[in-house]
Order: structure tokens, then C-alpha cells, then sequence
């Protein structure tokens, strides 16, 4: 029986807003990578099969399952992760919005709707009731029966346009 060998690459990419490179086997996760080659465990690890949304990250802009994709695949990338949307330490407005409209419950999921929420109004500023529901499809929670974190991406939305409209 053959040893099984190693297969690494190199993997360069933008987390954060920061250069990052490393070296990976060609099968490791962008999940692994970013939560044990990076240290970023925001990121969570629920279902591993793209089915919970935990795992979502920013890949160029795009809401993608990190659980589903290779490192290598991202090379060359712009990612951003939950550790990324604070702003100069502090929490911007979607965070701020599901704190204060308590989307949050034991944190699991948060993570991956923070992610799916930003991408959502980057694509629809200012979506009904029914599209965040939409929005939100692919990101399970397990604690909350959702009305919580649907009034948070509302609230988000609202702030986000009030402060276009001041700027």
C-alpha cells in the first residue's frame, strides 16, 4: 500500500483587508484555513456540507459556504470574515443592528448572517420583509424563530440609508 503524500500549496490572498500567505494541501477547506491557518475562528464549522451558512464569508464581495470551496480555490482573493466588518474597532451598523434588536442568541449562526446581511443589502439596500426572509434562507439558526434577526437586517437597512442620506 503507498504512503499517501503530502500535496501543498501556496495560497496567497487579502483577509481582512490584509495580505496573507500560506501553505495548504490542495484539499483543505477555506473554512480550515481561515480558522486553523489563520486564526480567524469567527467562522464557524456547523453542518460542513453548505447546507447551515455558519461557514459564510465574503469571497470578492459574494456570500459564499467556506466549507465548500478549497484554499487554493480563493487564492488571489479579497476574503472577509466576521473578524473583518468592525470598523476601527467598532462594530459597524449591521452589528450594531443585531445587537440592538437581539439577533443574537447563543452566537453560532451569527457570523454567517452578519456575512449573508451584508452581501444582501450591498445587492438590495433596502429589501422587504419577505426579501430578507429570502435573503436569509441558507443560514439556519437554531435558537430563534428568526423574527429577531429579520428586524435586525431591517433596522441595519434603515441605518444604512439614513446615513447615505446624511453623507
Amino acid at each position: 500500500m503507498a504512503q499517501p503524500t503530502s500535496d501543498l500549496q501556496i495560497v496567497s490572498l487579502s483577509v481582512n483587508g490584509q495580505p496573507k500567505t500560506f501553505l495548504a494541501e490542495s484539499r483543505r477547506t477555506l473554512a480550515d484555513a481561515l480558522r486553523h491557518d489563520l486564526d480567524l475562528t469567527g467562522t464557524k464549522l456547523g453542518c460542513e456540507h453548505g447546507v447551515c451558512g455558519s461557514c459564510t464569508v465574503l469571497l470578492d464581495g459574494a456570500a459564499v459556504r467556506s466549507c465548500l470551496m478549497f484554499a487554493v480555490q480563493a487564492s488571489g482573493s479579497e476574503v472577509t470574515t466576521v473578524e473583518g466588518l468592525a470598523e476601527d474597532g467598532e462594530l459597524d451598523s449591521i452589528q450594531r443592528a443585531f445587537t440592538e434588536n437581539h439577533g443574537v442568541q447563543c452566537g453560532f449562526c451569527t457570523a454567517g448572517m452578519l456575512i449573508t446581511t451584508h452581501a444582501l443589502l450591498a445587492e438590495n439596500p433596502q429589501p422587504t420583509e419577505a426579501e430578507v426572509r429570502d435573503g436569509l434562507n441558507g443560514n439556519l439558526c437554531r435558537c430563534t424563530g428568526y423574527q429577531n434577526i429579520v428586524k435586525s437586517v431591517l433596522a441595519a437597512a434603515d441605518a444604512k440609508s439614513t446615513d447615505r442620506r446624511a453623507g
